[in-house]
C-alpha cells in the first residue's frame, strides 16, 4: 500500500477518491502518519495485531511506528488520504497531552456519520491543492495548522464515541493486561523477557504470567514474541536494512541468534523469508 509512504524529500502528499492496489499480507513499518477515508469497497486490515474492518466511511489515523498489514481489499477499494513526514507530526502534536497520542493509538479506527464526510474530503482535496503550490512560502504552516485541526477534532469525536459504547469498566487483571500490551508496544524491539514486564508493571513474573493467561488463553512470552516476529517481519519487508543491521536494531547479541529466534517462530530464516517476498 505505497500511499502510506512518502515520496524521497516531500514533507506530505494527499490524494482524493484514490483506487488502491494492495498486495495481500505486505506488513509495513510506517515512518510516517497518515490519515485515510475509505470511500467505496472493503478492506481487512491489522494495525499493531489488532484487526480493523473498512467500509465506505471508514476514517484511520496511522502514527509513525505502527505495523500496517492489509489482508484482503476488494476490487473497488478507493480511498482519499493525507500522509505527511513523523516530522511534520511531531511539530504538529508537539503539545498535546500524552494521554492523547495513547488513546489514538488504542482507537485508530472509527466509522464516521455522513454529516461528517464532506469536511475530511474538503480537506484532502485542499492538501493537495497545497501540494501542488510548490509556489507557497507558507505552505508547510498552513498544512500544519489544517491537520492539527482536523486530528484534534478526530480525537474528540473517536473519544465520544467510544465512550458513549464503553464498558462499565475493566477488572484489575484485565487493567493487567492492558498496560502488559502497551509495554510491549514501547519495549519489544529491545525486552523479550516476561520478568522485564512484569517489573514494569510492580507484580512478579508468575503472577503476570497467570494474569495473561486468564484474560487472553495465551502465555505472556507467546504474546511478545508475536510482537517481536511481526517487528522482525515488517522490517525484512518495508526496509532495506540488512539481516545484520535489524539483529542490532532489534537488540539481539549477533545475527546468528537473531536467525535462529526467528526461525523457530517462523520456520525459515530472515534471508529466506524476504527472498520468498520476490
Amino acid at each position: 500500500m505505497d500511499i502510506l509512504s512518502l515520496p524521497d524529500n516531500e514533507p506530505f502528499i494527499a490524494g482524493t477518491d484514490e483506487s488502491i492496489d494492495i498486495c495481500s499480507n505486505q506488513i509495513m513499518k510506517l515512518s510516517d502518519a497518515s490519515i485515510c477515508h475509505c470511500r467505496r469497497g472493503k478492506a481487512r486490515i491489522e494495525i499493531d495485531m489488532q484487526a480493523y474492518e473498512l467500509t465506505e466511511n471508514t476514517q484511520i489515523l496511522l502514527l509513525p511506528g505502527s505495523i500496517f498489514n492489509c489482508t484482503y481489499a476488494s476490487e473497488d477499494l478507493s480511498v482519499s488520504y493525507i500522509v505527511f513526514s513523523d516530522t511534520l507530526f511531531r511539530e504538529i502534536t508537539s503539545r498535546l497531552e500524552p494521554s492523547f497520542f495513547q488513546f489514538l493509538k488504542e482507537h485508530p479506527c472509527i466509522v464516521i456519520p455522513e454529516e461528517r464526510v464532506k469536511p475530511f474530503i474538503g480537506l484532502s482535496f485542499a492538501m493537495k491543492d497545497l501540494y501542488n503550490d510548490r509556489d507557497n512560502n507558507f505552505r508547510l504552516q498552513i498544512f500544519k495548522n489544517f491537520v492539527q485541526n482536523f486530528i484534534l477534532d478526530f480525537y474528540d469525536k473517536t473519544r465520544h464515541l467510544f465512550l458513549q459504547k464503553k464498558p462499565k469498566g475493566m477488572n484489575r487483571q484485565e487493567e493487567i493486561f492492558k498496560h502488559f500490551i502497551q509495554l510491549i508496544h514501547k519495549h519489544c524491539t529491545t525486552q523479550r523477557e516476561v520478568s522485564f514486564y512484569a517489573s514494569e508493571l510492580f507484580i512478579t513474573p508468575r503472577y503476570l504470567s497467570t494474569v495473561v493467561q486468564n484474560v487472553s488463553n495465551a502465555t505472556a512470552k507467546s504474546i511478545i514474541d508475536r510482537h517481536v516476529i511481526l517487528e522482525s517481519k515488517a522490517l525484512l519487508q518495508s526496509t532495506n536494512l540488512s539481516i545484520q543491521e535489524i539483529s542490532n536494531r532489534l537488540c539481539f547479541p549477533d545475527q546468528s541468534f537473531f536467525g535462529r529466534y526467528f526461525k523457530k517462530h517462523t520456520g525459515v530464516s530472515p534471508a529466506k523469508y524476504r527472498s520468498n517476498l520476490n
